[in-house]
């Protein structure tokens, strides 16, 4: 992260920890700038992070996809993020409709929907006639995914229903606040996956009720001991710098469960291969299980 978007973070996230911009911005990841794309045809997975995150909060899973042979695509939501370093521009801060005084008119659904719109946006300047990347011609454009933590969760099953380029969805932690009409989204896939505490059978009938109208190939799973963040990187931020709360699962724990079932997933439905992973409960990782509520 830009040293500014850095400070800005630290400011929505933890206010009283009076720590420098450095702490965040001199975290280095595995990724590298300029390294040359394995060739062919890739999936592409889209990403939108939750509401006043930056993209970056989802890179340990970018990398993850990225080094399963994906391209992957990290959205920052200009005026949702805790601030993007736009070029030319400067620092664009969050100013997310639900943090105002009075809720916008329809709700978080309003943002969401403006998200899936972001999406499509992005996708038609990723795979149109004139793409904006120059390695736009590595995408296989029929074989598109989505995942989001939080809103962007809701994000993810909006953006399939408005946009069928959209193959296959993944909901990390998020209330559906713009719920699925009775078709649900097709036969399309999607994976819900969350927090024992907050998304389990019951828990949040926003997903008791997308559950039910999903018509696709369908999971349910819940993480032991997770918290909101544990699906994102800010857990392992806040871990480094001794910010964590000691009831909650291993920061690093939670991304390697992150990656694996989400990559899992992705590599099923966008490259057609066998993931037992997704079959049932595995005892190599006890904290996950899975639900069919009926």
């Amino acid at each position: 992260m830009a040293k500014e978007e850095a400070a800005s973070l630290l400011r929505r996230k933890a206010p009283g920890a009076d720590l420098p911009a450095e702490a965040v911005s001199g975290i280095r990841t595995h990724a590298r700038t300029g390294a040359p794309p394995e060739k062919g045809r890739h999936p592409l997975v889209v990403l939108s992070p939750g509401l006043g995150l930056p993209r970056a909060s989802l890179t340990s899973l970018a990398e993850d996809l990225a080094g399963r042979g994906n391209v992957v695509a990290s959205i920052d939501h200009a005026y949702e993020s805790s601030g993007t370093v736009f070029p030319g521009v400067g620092l664009l801060t969050w100013a997310p409709l639900c943090d105002q005084p009075r809720p916008p008119e329809g709700g978080k659904a309003t943002i969401t929907r403006n998200r899936a719109k972001d999406v499509s946006f992005v996708l038609d300047r990723l795979t149109g006639r004139h793409p904006a990347w120059e390695h736009a011609g590595l995408i296989n454009a029929g074989r598109i995914g989505m995942a989001g933590h939080s809103i962007g969760g809701d994000a993810a099953s909006t953006t399939m229903l408005t946009d069928a380029r959209v193959k296959a969805g993944v909901n990390l932690d998020g209330t559906i606040d713009a719920a699925l009409p009775a078709t649900g989204l097709g036969k399309r896939p999607f994976l819900l996956m969350g927090s024992q505490r907050d998304h389990t059978p019951g828990k949040d009938d926003t997903w008791d009720k997308t559950w039910n109208v999903l018509g696709g190939w369908k999971r349910w799973l819940t993480v032991a001991r997770a918290e909101h963040s544990s699906f994102t990187d800010l857990a392992l931020v806040q871990s480094r710098l001794g910010l964590s709360s000691p009831d909650a699962i291993d920061a690093e724990r939670a991304a390697a469960l992150t990656r694996a079932y989400v990559g899992a997933f992705f590599d099923r439905h966008l490259k057609g291969s066998g993931q037992p992973l997704l079959d049932g409960p595995s005892p190599a990782n006890p904290e996950i299980t899975f639900h069919q509520p009926r």
